[in-house]
């Protein structure tokens, strides 16, 4: 029975996405600088347990054309990472829950949800220490796509992005999950440095795991933009207390 279950809760995990790894500088351009809350720049505040914005962790390198694939993070460090998928949703109190919590989170997005609501992002963005992710322009499942097709998807929302954010992501997260080996390649062609899946989600004010019933160091979360924004946001923040984690930024550990 207890095998069941778990099979169960991975299976949950996989259809709630995007449904409707010593301090160093990051090179120019290839990667978002992760300010503290307030957008004053990299440095320690009185909740953070290191200067935000500096690499404590790098990534697997690029290999054969393809960007490698993070599932979690190995840490012994007591954090967990929150990521934010699509932008279908622009909640209204996202930026004051945001600033309020200081989660950092990453926020995948897609150029077809952010049109017409650059302002909206660009102002968590700059306010809140989160970093700009891939998430490709429609949201189309890319797994068996020509290459051609999938790098088109991933290289034109990283430029649309660059033109209308002043941000070019290097972090891409594959549209629910799915990827080939095209996916791959054509992510490291567009410029990303790793594709980035998840360990837990949150959905209707519940976080669901895929093992176990706790947050554990390491831990990449999933949310959305929709419209339980709110209740997701506030059951991670709760549940990475009651689990005595810390939300810091993902890209400080993808470097």
């Amino acid at each position: 029975m207890k095998r069941v279950t778990a099979v169960l809760a991975a299976a949950a995990l996989a259809l709630t996405a995007c449904s409707a790894g010593g301090p160093e500088q990051r090179e120019p351009g290839t990667s978002q600088p992760n300010p503290a809350p307030g957008g004053q720049g990299p440095g320690v505040t009185a909740s953070s347990p290191y200067p935000f914005g500096t690499v404590q962790q790098k990534a697997p390198a690029i290999a054969n054309g393809q960007v490698p694939v993070v599932k979690r993070i190995t840490t012994d460090k007591p954090y967990v990472f929150l990521t934010m998928d699509d932008g279908a949703v622009q909640d209204p109190d996202a930026l004051k829950l945001m600033e309020q919590n200081g989660t950092h989170p990453v926020l995948f997005l897609n150029q077809k949800y952010v049109k017409g609501h650059e302002a909206y992002f660009k102002q968590i963005l700059d306010a809140t220490g989160a970093t700009l992710g891939d998430h490709t322009v429609d949201h189309p499942n890319l797994k068996g796509k020509p290459l051609e097709f999938q790098r088109k998807e991933i290289c034109d929302d990283a430029d649309d992005f660059q033109k209308s954010l002043g941000v070019r992501p290097s972090l891409f997260r594959p549209p629910f999950g799915n990827y080939d080996q095209n996916t791959l390649r054509a992510a490291a062609e567009c410029g990303m440095r790793v594709a980035v899946l998840w360990t837990a989600a949150v959905n209707d004010g519940h976080v669901q795991f895929q093992a176990g019933d706790k947050l554990k160091p390491g831990d990449i979360v999933l949310m959305h933009f929709r419209k339980t924004f709110k209740e997701d946001y506030t059951a991670f923040v709760e549940q990475a207390k009651k689990d005595g984690l810390t939300p810091v930024p993902l890209a400080d550990f993808l470097g």
